[in-house]
């Protein structure tokens, strides 16, 4: 597995990395224990040693779940651990708060469900508009010197909120959304973050799945999946993605032999040196192929192919993620 070194600090983390979002079940249809703890070990086996998680994610339950596992698993120092702070749990829904009593109650009961005492990357999970930046900055600094955290980060954060952000404390990491369908940080955060030497763990990877190859016309989403409410998985737009996603998987087998899942994850990495790409699971058998991401590279021709492809049916990839509208800036409630 490919590795990459996140500036300023000492660590060196795989460049795919496990992402627990929909362990946590909410907003996926549901979550099996037992099964996600089997996935992250799978993830481990294959050479991964990045887990993103978040006390979001399924209200405690994906911590909780990567914490079983590195403890089954032992070896807690080769682990990188990336989890957030910055959202409060009030009867099961979740609003921004990034004060500084929050952040440090979050990472403590964070620290107690990881059964761990550091996080190894702790980022703001999104951007509080009723707290000033630099009132959560300094209390990231805080966690950062007192040796809580081996590294700062952000999440969905704009430019000028890491302007902001960076006067007051170092950042070494950004987590955006970003895939070849959704492309929206490529007008300037990518490029910020490039010019500052910020890495990039970018979730999103696979687009919600739409990207894996493995949804059809006919595929359903059940409870509260989040992708019932999402345009791109709804008439026309859904089966215009779906065209282009059965073409992409051509082009990957016929130049690379490989499939669009490993060509889209493998985009994300060659797009720029300070990207780890997010691979969301909550299956042991969705680790399996991992490895085909890595050994070959793409090269500008096979990128301009890629566009000139995706351009022909979809008209618009610098749409914001719509999990933009999951929290909103009136501490509305979040179900992530």
């Amino acid at each position: 597995m490919e590795q990459t070194a996140i500036k300023g600090t000492s660590i060196k983390a795989s460049r795919v990395g496990l992402g627990t979002y929909a362990m946590g079940g909410i907003m996926w249809g549901g979550s099996d224990k037992q099964e996600s703890i089997r996935t992250v070990l799978a993830a481990f086996e294959q050479g991964i040693n990045l887990v993103d998680t978040a006390p979001a994610y399924g209200a405690g339950l994906a911590e909780e779940v990567v914490g079983k596992a590195i403890a089954e698993h032992g070896d807690r120092e080769s682990i990188i651990i990336a989890t957030k702070v910055g959202l409060e749990n009030r009867e099961g829904w979740f609003y921004r708060n990034s004060t500084k009593e929050q952040i440090f109650k979050g990472i403590d009961e964070s620290l107690k469900r990881l059964g761990t005492d550091y996080i190894d990357i702790c980022q703001v999970h999104w951007p509080d508009p009723l707290v000033p930046i630099e009132e959560t900055a300094e209390a990231m600094n805080k966690l950062y010197e007192q040796g809580k955290i081996r590294a700062i980060g952000v999440s969905n954060y704009s430019v000028e909120q890491m302007e902001r952000f960076r006067k007051v404390s170092p950042l070494h990491t950004l987590q955006p959304p970003y895939n070849m369908f959704e492309r929206v940080i490529e007008q300037d955060i990518l490029p910020y973050c490039e010019k500052h030497g910020i890495t990039m763990l970018t979730y999103g990877s696979l687009c919600r799945g739409l990207l894996s190859g493995r949804m059809r016309s006919d595929t359903q989403f059940s409870g509260d999946d989040h992708r019932k409410i999402d345009p791109k998985f709804k008439p026309p737009q859904y089966q215009e993605y779906l065209k282009t996603v059965e073409l992409l998987d051509q082009f990957a087998q016929k130049n690379y032999g490989k499939h669009v899942l490993h060509l889209a994850v493998r985009w994300v990495l060659d797009r720029t040196n300070l990207a780890i790409a997010l691979w969301g699971a909550r299956r042991p058998d969705q680790m399996k192929t991992v490895g085909e991401v890595t050994g070959w590279s793409l090269d500008s021709k096979a990128m301009e192919s890629i566009d000139s492809i995706i351009n022909r049916h979809i008209k618009d990839t610098k749409q914001p993620y719509i999990a933009d509208t999951y929290c909103p800036a009136d501490r509305g409630p979040v179900k992530k």
